[in-house]
């Protein structure tokens, strides 16, 4: 099926005779995989007599061999359930780290708490990038915060000048989310263990359907689709000067820098944790990457994977 994809890619007319040829199969076979793209993948083709078949929107489709400059061993799969998932089983398998796992789509994207990431084929990016953390527990400090300012970064580069952050790991334009995190650990963090980045960024969506928060894409923001695989190297050269700057000097050196970035510093918020709510304005992050709020004249802390942060309706 990506190899028919890859014949179609430029947009243009094949006919089913030339399409058959360069596959070795028949022009019937050529149809049941062009219905298969269309029911599988959600791709519209365009069928015209005597032209052949075109679809609707030239595709780009990622390269390891433009994605992988940054020196990262790369695997690309044409559809996972996620890449978190397949990075985990990698790990499980023995794969040595790091290695970074992308998709074209995704069956069961997730987000945090469980939330579902919508997925589309060929148009986001979906990335996991595999740690290995030595007896390191400093590194772990403030990390997806860390991942969050090297998104921002990526975005930025491709134009995205208006993209901030929101605690802990969202990336939004305005109030809109445009990227996200979800970490993973594996292991024993006092000694060995492994961490799954994983990043998901809206590059050339238009619409989904199923979102239960406010998006929007590089596309939408920009009204031009971006080269998706320029973004993935982007981002792993962004991720690795990161991390290297974080592993030398630990999220103390980094925190100044993501509390200028924080679209909500000085905001009115609403923090929720589970049935809990704690109203408070934003003051900024500690050197752990927790979040300080003033609540009722005090500055409390609050850190842990459970947390959701909202702007007050009266802010």
């Amino acid at each position: 099926m990506l190899t028919l994809l890859k014949l179609l890619k430029d947009g243009r007319f094949h006919s089913g005779q030339a399409l058959g040829a360069a596959l070795g199969v028949s022009r019937s076979a050529v149809w049941k995989q062009l219905q298969h793209l269309e029911s599988e993948l959600n791709l519209s083709i365009h069928k015209v007599r005597g032209r052949g078949y075109q679809l609707q929107a030239p595709l780009e489709l990622l390269e390891p061999d433009q994605v992988a400059g940054s020196c990262l061993p790369v695997s690309i799969h044409e559809s996972l359930d996620s890449t978190n998932a397949e990075a985990l089983r990698a790990i499980d398998r023995g794969v040595v780290a790091p290695f970074v796992i992308l998709a074209e789509r995704q069956l069961a994207g997730r987000g945090r708490r469980g939330r579902k990431w919508i997925s589309p084929f060929a148009e986001n990016i979906y990335y996991s990038l595999v740690l290995r953390i030595d007896g390191g527990m400093r590194r772990l400090e403030g990390l997806s915060l860390v991942v969050g300012l090297a998104v921002l970064r990526a975005l930025r580069e491709m134009g995205m000048e208006g993209a901030g952050l929101k605690w802990p790991n969202d990336v939004l334009v305005g109030n809109k989310k445009i990227a996200g995190i979800l970490l993973e650990l594996v292991g024993d963090p006092a000694d060995v263990c492994h961490v799954v980045i994983g990043v998901g960024i809206n590059a050339n969506m238009r619409v989904a359907n199923g979102v239960d928060q406010a998006w929007t894409s590089i596309f939408l923001e920009s009204g031009k689709a971006i080269n998706r695989n320029a973004l993935v190297s982007s981002l792993n050269e962004s991720l690795l000067a990161y991390l290297k700057r974080h592993e030398s000097s630990g999220f103390a050196a980094i925190q100044a820098e993501w509390e200028m970035n924080h679209l909500w510093q000085g905001r009115e918020v609403s923090l929720i944790a589970g049935v809990h709510q704690v109203d408070g304005t934003v003051i900024g992050i500690d050197q752990q990457g927790a979040l300080r709020l003033r609540v009722g004249g005090e500055e409390k802390v609050f850190s842990g994977g459970e947390l959701s942060l909202r702007l007050r309706h009266d802010s």
